[in-house]
């Protein structure tokens, strides 16, 4: 298997459980081999350090220098267009569908449940004409 994802000066990770569970940052500096220095001067997550079992890498990287301070973190960050970068990959759509479903009311829950019976009628109907 050939990794694609490092943990390297730069990259944007998906932070995956804590107080900034789901927000966007960007590492700017190594700490040691389970540690990493991160931040979001944009989402307003302080520099912090991080362990990386409590983060995802995802494929996003901006070109910083090692040891970045907010202001060019920032620069790079709007420059580069992340945020609607990351919005685009199937990893957010995934996320962003999870949190309209745990939202909906009981009428909505239950409007999808018979949308789904009819596309599973449909699906069956034109299978049975394939046989």
């Amino acid at each position: 298997m050939v990794y694609k994802r490092f943990v390297e000066v730069g990259r944007v990770a998906l932070i995956a459980n804590g107080k900034y569970e789901g927000k966007l940052v960007v590492i700017a500096d190594l700490v040691d081999q389970k540690r990493i220095l991160c931040e979001n001067p944009i989402h307003a997550i302080p520099r912090q350090v991080f362990k990386t079992q409590d983060i995802n890498l995802t494929d996003l990287k901006i070109n910083v220098p090692h040891g970045a301070r907010g202001g060019v973190i920032k620069k790079h960050y709007l420059k580069d267009e992340i945020d609607s970068k990351w919005e685009k990959t199937a990893w957010a759509q995934k996320l962003a569908g999870r949190v309209a479903k745990r939202q909906l009311s009981d009428f909505g829950r239950f409007k999808s449940a018979k949308a789904k019976m009819v596309l599973s009628r449909k699906v069956k109907k034109v299978l049975k004409t394939m046989k």
